[in-house]
């Protein structure tokens, strides 16, 4: 074969590996192609959305009450079980008892000695006091709040107030302050009525409930004096006090943690109640401008409520 033919050759060996190069790239292309329209036209499955629905029976969904607030607090937790005008600010009446003695344990001692003033002794009952009389802070706060005493009110606030070396009213608006309750401030540290228009302390139900779950942990031992029928503690002078429970529904709540009322012209009656509904599980309940009989009643239904709702049912 002579030169010729051997470039012949070559060149036709040339042509048709590029013809088959050519030709298997186009299969390329064309391969891909399909590959691509396959994947558009059947996508990838998604998978399913599956939305969650709660089928506990809601334990508060037909509650009535005769309050014009009210509120349930899961204290353990912040969730508001239950919740009608929870944010309205209203009159607190002897409620407010409970910022004085929050305000006085955050600045003194358990220990501390309290005098009763004869101002004190002026205010309207219930009292049960003599001027010069001294307690420790711990036995007064006892029998006042249990007792709804004006007089011990009154003496705890202006003690409280003369080592802040500030007014009374100044002193319970930094307590409130201190627990950011935005609701809440006092006139005076009883919460009786100032006139027929003004009332001794105003706040929400939430605030209360909030403060009270508060004073549970800051004095608790106070706060179970609250608990029980009747508590009683000696005077300085030797002289013994028993005082009833002025909350006649309190051997009726499980597990009881703070029991406080109020009643005034201006308030109605209102109800703040701290309880257990499970271990170190405190919830509040509060009622604000109830009557002076619905306020328990009132209480008493959202209790029950309360113990439906964590068992899972409608109604116990």
């Amino acid at each position: 074969m002579d030169s010729a033919d051997l470039r012949q050759l070559a060149e036709t060996t040339r042509s048709r590996r590029e013809a088959g190069i050519a030709l298997l790239l186009s299969s390329s292309i064309l391969a891909l192609f399909f590959f691509i329209q396959i994947h558009q036209e059947k996508p990838a499955a998604q998978p399913a959305i599956t939305v969650a629905t709660s089928t506990a029976p809601d334990a508060f969904a037909h509650i009535q009450i005769d309050g014009k607030a009210a509120i349930v607090l899961d204290l353990a937790t912040g969730e508001t079980l239950y919740a009608y005008n929870a944010d309205a600010q209203l009159p607190l009446a002897s409620l407010t008892k409970l910022l004085t003695v929050y305000a006085a344990f955050s600045e003194l001692s358990p220990t501390t000695p309290i005098t009763i003033p004869v101002d004190a002794t002026h205010v309207d009952a219930p009292r049960a006091f003599s001027a010069g009389q001294v307690f420790t802070l711990s036995d007064l706060a006892r029998l006042t709040l249990t007792a709804s005493l004006n007089d011990g009110a009154t003496a705890i606030a202006l003690a409280t107030a003369a080592r802040e070396n500030n007014s009374p009213h100044a002193m319970l608006a930094g307590a409130a302050s201190a627990l950011n309750l935005a609701q809440t401030y006092a006139v005076n540290g009883s919460g009786l009525d100032v006139s027929t228009s003004v009332s001794g302390g105003y706040g929400s139900a939430r605030d209360l409930a909030r403060l009270a779950g508060a004073l549970v942990y800051k004095a608790p031992l106070v706060a179970a004096a609250t608990t029980n029928a009747s508590t009683e503690a000696v005077a300085a002078d030797g002289k013994r006090f028993i005082v009833k429970n002025t909350d006649p529904i309190v051997n009726t709540i499980p597990r009881l943690l703070l029991s406080k009322t109020g009643y005034t012209d201006l308030a109605g009656g209102n109800l703040a109640l701290v309880f257990d509904a499970g271990i170190e599980h405190p919830i509040a309940v509060v009622v604000l401008g109830s009557s002076k009989n619905a306020r328990f009643t009132d209480s008493s239904t959202l209790i029950a409520a309360t113990f439906a709702h964590f068992a899972g049912v409608a109604s116990l």
